[in-house]
């Protein structure tokens, strides 16, 4: 939890969580590239192919500057994996080694899998992103939300980032309440006028309209439309067979208030005393993003995200655990043919990464704060569009990020698919460790 408002100059880790930052930040060289305490990674198939050197080098170093304990990262280009790389521990404590097995959580990472499963029913013509949600959901129409579009719902413009609550961590993981809770829920502002990280909800949200249509769950139809075709070890909701795989979370050293603000500005490229009116405005403890990731009360305890019940249940916006290789997948069959499976024709890619947050207000910010979204919440319909806080590889590219610091994006005019995941979850807005990876993938594409 914070340890004081920014006016006294303290900014927590869990109010960086809660708030936008928690979405984060952003055949050949066969040698070994050693992690920490001797933890290696291996050749072959876990290396790098010839012309993909800088990416393996990026990643050795991001071992030594800022750190890591353990990570994987994986870039496909053309539907072939050209890079796949993990190194250091599973578990510090432990002193477990990171294997080509090893999955971890990856936060809201899991917000572009769900948003993939949406535009999968829009490209299959059952989902219409300009209907009301309430035609697939009729319940969701009380307290004046009957004509919310699903398209404010992907773009995080429906005025639903909490819910009055309150509510248990048992009924956050039974699902079902937290649907009645946001079915009853009015919204914040005229939707459709205003944005802000819809940090826990947009899972909820989203699944349920998924839910409505096909009569599955977001994990399972996740499981059986993307994870089966493309042979990913990613789950949201993870099966109790695979916890013998999962790598135990670390945080990284807390940070100043005064250092959250030098990372924004030098990330955003906007002055002082507008990060700071923004800082104060939308990520102040009781903000209405601080209270987003809360989720009414269920997610209060940090303590939760360590347990099974967290990793077994269905949190569409922030628990999906997988690897690298996953995720970079996952991401390059959008724009390429991987194995055979293209999950997304190019008209549903173009479609769904037009950016929606360029014509509303952030909500929060006091009047006369301009807070450009291209230096702020670059949003399209589910994913982040490549901008000066989040380059990825290029204009063109889309993804999303984790708190914590892991990312995946493909990149439509590269045909890559890039993946970095961690374990050691740091918050600050200028964690460099995927940026120095995207850097190395940028310099090899040429």
């Amino acid at each position: 939890m914070p340890n004081g408002t920014p006016e006294q100059g303290n900014i927590g880790r869990r109010t960086v969580l809660k708030g936008m930052l928690g979405a984060g930040a952003l055949a050949g060289t066969h040698a070994a590239l050693t992690g920490p305490a001797g933890a290696s990674v291996d050749d072959g198939e876990r290396g790098v192919e010839h012309g993909w050197g800088k990416v393996a080098d990026a990643f050795r170093k991001n071992f030594q500057n800022p750190g890591e304990v353990g990570a994987a990262c994986s870039v496909y280009v053309g539907g072939r994996p050209v890079v796949n790389l993990w190194g250091g521990l599973a578990d510090r404590e432990a002193r477990r080694p990171w294997r080509k097995n090893t999955i971890v959580q990856v936060a809201s990472t899991t917000k572009g899998a769900t948003a993939i499963c949406a535009h999968l029913l829009v490209q299959r013509g059952l989902l219409d992103l300009d209907a009301p949600v309430a035609r697939y959901w009729p319940e969701f129409a009380a307290a004046g939300k009957e004509q919310i579009p699903v398209r404010w719902l992907l773009s995080h413009q429906a005025g639903l980032p909490i819910v009055d609550g309150p509510l248990t961590f048992e009924q956050a993981c039974a699902w079902h309440p937290v649907i009645r809770a946001l079915e009853a829920q009015k919204p914040l502002w005229q939707p459709g006028t205003e944005h802000v990280y819809h940090s826990v909800t947009y899972g909820f949200l989203v699944g349920e309209v998924v839910r409505r249509i096909t009569g599955k769950s977001l994990g399972t139809f996740f499981a059986e439309e993307v994870a089966a075709p493309l042979r990913l070890s990613a789950w949201i909701g993870l099966p109790e067979k695979q916890e013998k795989r999962v790598a135990r979370l670390h945080e990284a050293a807390p940070f100043s208030y005064e250092e959250l603000l030098a990372g924004l500005i030098a990330t955003t490229g906007l002055d002082a005393d507008t990060v700071t009116a923004w800082v104060n405005a939308v990520w102040a403890p009781g903000s209405v993003q601080a209270r987003a990731g809360d989720l009414a009360g269920a997610l209060t305890d940090p303590a939760v995200y360590a347990t099974r019940a967290w990793r077994a249940a269905e949190f569409p916006a922030a628990n999906m655990i997988a690897d690298a290789r996953s995720v970079a997948r996952m991401y390059a069959a959008t724009v390429s043919d991987v194995d055979g499976v293209r999950l997304l024709n190019p008209s549903t890619v173009e479609r769904m990464t037009d950016v929606q947050t360029d014509t509303t207000r952030m909500h929060g910010l006091p009047p006369g704060l301009n807070v450009p979204a291209d230096r702020s919440f670059w949003m399209s319909l589910g994913f982040w569009r490549a901008c000066q806080p989040m380059p990825m590889t290029g204009p063109a590219s889309f993804g999303h990020p984790g708190s914590g610091g892991s990312i995946g994006f493909p990149d439509p005019d590269a045909g890559v698919g890039f993946a970095y995941v961690t374990n050691l979850w740091n918050y600050r807005p200028d964690d460099p460790r995927a940026a120095n990876l995207a850097t190395a993938v940028r310099a090899c594409l040429g």
